[in-house]
């Protein structure tokens, strides 16, 4: 066990965050998790599409890596990753490829408010993370703090997931966020499997981070999506119960499906698109160019929306609707040179019923 400190402290003494690794003798299941998140997965090196926009970014030339502010923030050499003639990324960097990490993230003492963005204060002690498990035991490698309100209440997040303005002051994405939300209740919910080695717990929260990427499904629950006939045919009604937009990033696109199927063949469908698209003089350009919103249909925070069709249904037809999205819109993927793996549709809701006349 003294071994064990000695190492982490040497560790700590040339780092400014410990490494991710160091986290996984005590934390196995949700080192785990974290490795499949895209916290773990923020580089250029491991989120494909994040790589794809960064080499078409003008900043690309000139090596000042600016998204390192969110997605490598414990660097080792962060300030010359954003400097205007920085160094860009290093994928034999070990501190880069920790991306998230798991130290930076828990040393997260308050967020700071900004025009363009918000920003993090982390704290200057190395040793002491902050949680928001209120009965924990005394940890032989660091000390646990839960008085911090960024983690009581769930605003940890909000460094980087608040919002984000391009110079031409647009908008490019931002969270509906206000003082009853908690970030965590949805996307870190409790699970099955102990905290720690340290001592064994029923649950932890899930640090995959469920989102657009990783564990959907998770995120199903907060969005109802119902079917029901009408004189005329059929009315299809959405409703979110999520405390920000279903989709806030403006790369991304959902849709709803609506089909009848009769004789299990499709004989009338429709399809809605939930996007946001940004751009300049009428046209979309790429985010950092942007200057007004083209188009916003994406559903909104709270959110209850229906839709009507005129459709003649006839007895025994099947009724299907689906609620998906995609990571990229098409279009941009296309532009973008991206893998069509990487953007299949995602099926977060299905209903059916049996039009019974």
């Amino acid at each position: 066990m003294k071994k064990i400190i000695l190492l982490i402290a040497a560790t700590l003494a040339f780092a400014k965050f410990a490494p991710n690794s160091k986290c996984q003798e005590c934390h196995p299941l949700i080192y785990q998790e974290f490795t499949q998140s895209m916290h773990a997965k923020a580089t250029i090196f491991k989120d494909p599409i994040h790589a794809a926009v960064w080499k078409k970014h003008p900043l690309h030339k000139k090596g000042a890596y600016k998204c390192a502010k969110c997605h490598t923030p414990a660097a080792n050499n962060f300030k010359e990753l954003i400097a205007p003639n920085g160094i860009g990324p290093d994928p034999k960097n070990v501190s880069q490829n920790d991306a998230v990490a798991c130290a930076y993230c828990h040393r997260i003492e308050a967020v700071k408010e900004g025009n363009r963005t918000n920003s993090n204060v982390i704290s200057s002690h190395p040793r002491i993370y902050f949680g928001a498990r209120k009965e924990h035991i005394a940890s032989p490698f660091h000390k646990i703090d839960t008085s911090k309100a960024t983690f009581l209440k769930g605003t940890s997040c909000m460094g980087c997931h608040s919002h984000n303005r391009n110079n031409k002051g647009l908008f490019l994405c931002k969270m509906e966020y206000n003082a009853t939300s908690e970030c965590a209740s949805c996307h870190m919910p409790q699970v099955p499997g102990s905290v720690s080695t340290l001592k064994k717990r029923a649950t932890h929260a899930f640090h995959g981070f469920a989102g657009a990427h990783i564990a959907p499904k998770m995120l199903a629950k907060y969005v109802d999506l119902s079917l029901a006939p009408t004189p005329n045919g059929l009315r299809l009604t959405i409703t979110s119960h999520i405390p920000h937009e279903l989709l806030s990033h403006p790369a991304r696109v959902a849709f709803v499906k609506v089909m009848v199927l009769r004789d299990g063949k499709t004989v009338w469908q429709k399809r809605e698109l939930l996007v946001r698209i940004i751009g300049k003089n009428g046209k979309p350009t790429p985010p950092w160019l942007a200057t007004q919103v083209l188009k916003d249909t994406m559903l909104k925070a709270n959110e209850s929306r229906s839709y009507s069709y005129d459709v003649t249904l006839q007895k025994g037809d099947k009724v299907v609707a689906l609620l998906g999205y995609r990571l990229v819109k098409p279009p941009l993927a296309k532009k973008l040179g991206l893998d069509p793996k990487l953007n299949k549709p995602v099926i977060l809701k299905k209903v059916t019923f049996i039009f019974e006349g």
